[in-house]
């Protein structure tokens, strides 16, 4: 080696020494309750009132522990200490503190095998008590500061690390106890031990591990043999619902936290992932009347939500507009996982936001093909409608509710997920995460089995080519995989027109028996006529099925060829012992193959149906007067459809029956009204009154089709089967295409521009020798 080499290795040596020491001889507290911080809360309690409020009311419970000699939130006296500089609050603090680390152990979880020593509340204490710590460093003598920490190295530290990532002690891995536990574990005792630096010099190294190991957590791509699905969704989302991903996300984020105050700002591979999964969150929130609630997929609750992460993420100085619109909805919370100006964390990072921040600028639908969730919505208005569906794993956390879906609307949740009760209650594993507790079809009374909750779903269902044209919105769902035991089609057509939502069920199974089309309601069903009137306030929508058949129109006794609707029992969502009633609709007749299609219509001022005698299953004249859209079936030589009728706009919705897989190796060519295409699905739009023609037609849509032909004009040409939706009502032609990764396809357009929007980008539109507008993409 040179000397000029070992000049410059002694130099860096030195500099990783200088490095190390300004670690350890960082004045605490650096956590947290930094300084920083605490200063920039006593500004906003001078000049925010609800932050003052918060502080009062937070003050006055400090007091009261002071006076009493005992008890007390140790957190909050931490606070008060470090807003106040009275001692007192301090001393109290270590009090409780002293009590934590006396105490024999955190967790030992004894009906294991191996015994379990750490567990979450083994990590849940690592958080307080060395935030305490950290907050009250100060009063504390040296020996105090030694002692303390060692009891938080042995009661925390230790046996988290030990059991969760060590090399020679581990025994759990990092999908052990589904995905949130790992983090809640391991995260806090990385903050644990950046907590007690000064005091045992092995701890950095320690924070240093927690910190690598995090790459791995946010790359965990799941286990075959084990039937795991991987952490996040290449979009962002987190199978394990809204109420895990709060938690475990957040889990890091406060280790990210403190590593950033206690070490420096750092950037990481994942921080992209990180912020498309604050999206998701967003993508699966509904706002209404101020509030915000989220999809309840899974072990959640619609009144969860995200602000402990979304603030986590902007203390971090990740900044979204969408973020402040999130949490101006979030600001009237009080959950517990909040980090809301009544817990003393939150209100250290509270933040002023006005409550008419701009609505998102994300897109009105979002899909998570990977984890099976998707969320279409009318706009990001309060109050608006919008459908989620899920169409993917069951385990632990994750229900047996592939190609369920629910349903907001003016400001309600209206469809709803059958929801969970405490885990401990019998009606968990009976109910809450069965397949019957969800909006599913049951053939014979089942579809996934129960034990998917325990062994995980060998293979899940899946969400495919969702597209949002404006006032059409397509997504299909596929839950044949999970319930292959029973069914040898289950597809679930999610096509929305306007105002109206046609779920299309494609179903069939291995010898005829009972399909049940499930349903769920936020309160309960009313029938009127052919339809279940879901009515909650000002909330309400029409449930009619269509095909196989329509509920009869009066005694179903004197209509036995009619769908059949029952009422069953399940426990009320958070509240086993309250029984509900859910509705199963199922036709007359045993079936092999059936075609399921209802549809919900979405009702407000302009658009209600009359009172009095029940209409027929085709709309009159009366009900046009109404508002309410004009709902027709259509039936011919092998298709089905629905036509409907709204806003001087007629939409009909072909189902092919010769492209539903039948016999796979014959083509599903079919002539539909006069049009000839192979298209599993096919619809259009054009002028009410009029018969639908090339040069009439203001847009298009096709499901897995090639080709549409009418009297030897083509209408649509490519070799591949595609997805597409074309709108022609604008200026500049707007068109979604999806398909295999290279397509070439021709499109018959009722007037000539100059422009294309494909796929959401402006082009130049380019025209073959017979004036078809063509088409390209290509992903390769």
């Amino acid at each position: 080696m040179t000397i000029r080499k070992q000049k410059q290795n002694l130099f860096l040596l030195l500099c990783f020494s200088v490095f190390f020491s300004s670690v350890a001889a960082k004045n605490h507290p650096y956590l947290f309750y930094t300084n920083d911080r605490v200063n920039d809360l006593k500004q906003r309690i001078k000049i925010d009132s609800a932050t003052a409020t918060a502080w009062k009311n937070m003050l006055a419970k400090a007091d009261a522990a002071v006076a009493a000699g005992k008890g007390g939130d140790m957190e909050l006296l931490s606070l008060a200490y470090k807003i106040t500089g009275d001692k007192a609050y301090a001393l109290q603090a270590k009090k409780i503190l002293e009590a934590l680390l006396a105490r024999e152990k955190w967790d030992l979880l004894e009906d294991r095998t191996p015994v379990w020593r750490s567990a979450l509340g083994t990590a849940h204490n690592n958080n307080v008590a060395s935030t305490v710590f950290d907050a009250i460093y100060d009063i504390l003598t040296a020996s105090e500061r030694k002692n303390m920490a060692q009891r938080i190295v042995v009661l925390g530290i230790e046996p988290s690390l030990s059991e969760w990532i060590s090399a020679d002690k581990r025994i759990h891995t990092l999908n052990s106890m589904g995905h949130n536990w790992w983090s809640a574990i391991v995260f806090q005792a990385g903050i644990a031990s950046l907590a007690v630096m000064n005091e045992i010099p092995e701890a950095k190294k320690w924070a240093d591990d927690v910190m690598l190991a995090a790459d791995e957590w946010f790359a965990f791509s799941g286990s075959v043999l084990e039937n795991k699905p991987s952490n996040f969704d290449p979009a962002g989302g987190f199978y394990e619902s809204i109420n895990y991903a709060n938690f475990g996300v957040g889990e890091y984020l406060f280790f990210r936290l403190a590593w950033t105050n206690a070490i420096s700002k750092l950037s990481k591979p994942y921080d992209g992932l990180l912020q498309k999964t604050m999206d998701w969150f967003i993508h699966m929130s509904y706002p209404t009347n101020g509030i915000l609630e989220s999809v309840n997929f899974g072990d959640g609750s619609h009144t969860i939500n995200a602000d402990r992460p979304v603030k986590l993420m902007k203390a971090l100085g990740f900044e979204s507009k969408n973020y402040d619109w999130y949490l101006s909805k979030t600001k009237r919370s009080r959950l517990r996982e909040d980090l809301n100006n009544s817990t003393p964390m939150g209100l250290l990072l509270s933040l002023i936001i006005s409550d008419k921040e701009p609505l998102p600028s994300l897109a009105t639908s979002s899909i998570y093909e990977n984890m099976g969730w998707a969320s279409l919505r009318s706009s990001w208005n309060e109050n608006a409608s919008m459908i989620a569906v899920k169409s993917g794993y069951t385990w632990n956390h994750a229900h047996a509710d592939a190609g369920s879906f629910i349903l907001y609307h003016n400001g309600k949740n209206l469809l709803i997920d059958g929801g969970n009760v405490n885990y401990g209650n019998p009606a968990y594993s009976n109910y809450s995460v069965r397949s019957d507790a969800h909006n599913v079809i049951l053939f014979n009374g089942k579809a996934q089995e129960y034990t998917d909750q325990y062994n995980a779903v060998k293979t899940p269902g899946r969400l495919y080519n969702l597209i949002d044209g404006g006032n059409f919105k397509y997504i299909l769902s596929d839950a044949t995989g999970p319930t292959s035991r029973y069914f040898l089609r289950n597809y679930r057509n999610v096509v929305w027109v306007g105002n109206v939502i046609l779920i299309i069920d494609d179903v069939k199974s291995y010898e005829a028996g009972k399909f049940e089309w499930l349903l769920h309601t936020a309160v309960d069903a009313k029938k009127k006529g052919i339809d279940l009137d879901v009515t909650d306030g000002n909330a309400s929508v029409l449930v009619r099925p269509l095909f196989p058949e329509t509920l009869p129109n009066g005694y179903p006794h004197d209509f036995p060829e009619k769908m059949n609707l029952e009422e069953k029992q399940g426990v009320k969502d958070h509240d086993p012992n309250t029984k509900v009633t859910y509705y199963s609709i199922s036709p007359a007749e045993q079936l092999k193959q059936t075609k399921f299609i209802t549809a919900i219509i979405l009702l407000d001022d302009k658009n209600k149906p009359v009172e009095g005698p029940a209409l027929s299953n085709m709309a009159s004249a009366k009900e046009m007067r109404t508002g309410l859209p004009k709902i027709e079936k259509l039936e011919g030589n092998n298709y089905i459809g629905v036509r409907v009728t709204e806003n001087g706009i007629t939409t009909d919705v072909y189902f092919n029956l010769m492209a539903d897989g039948r016999i796979m190796h014959r083509n599903s060519h079919n002539e539909i009204n006069g049009w000839e295409t192979d298209a599993y699905l096919m619809s259009m739009s054009y002028p009410e009154g009029s018969i639908p023609s090339t040069s009439n037609v203001k847009s298009w849509f096709v499901a897995n089709g090639s080709y549409v032909r009418k009297n030897g004009e083509v209408v649509l040409h490519s070799l591949s089967k595609i997805f597409m939706h074309a709108d022609f009502t604008n200026e500049i032609p707007q068109v979604l295409l999806q398909g295999q990764p290279l397509i070439r396809a021709s499109l018959l357009v009722n007037r000539k521009g100059s422009n294309l929007k494909l796929n959401g980008q402006l082009i130049k539109a380019e025209f073959n020798a017979g004036n078809m507008l063509q088409l390209k993409s290509d992903s390769n």
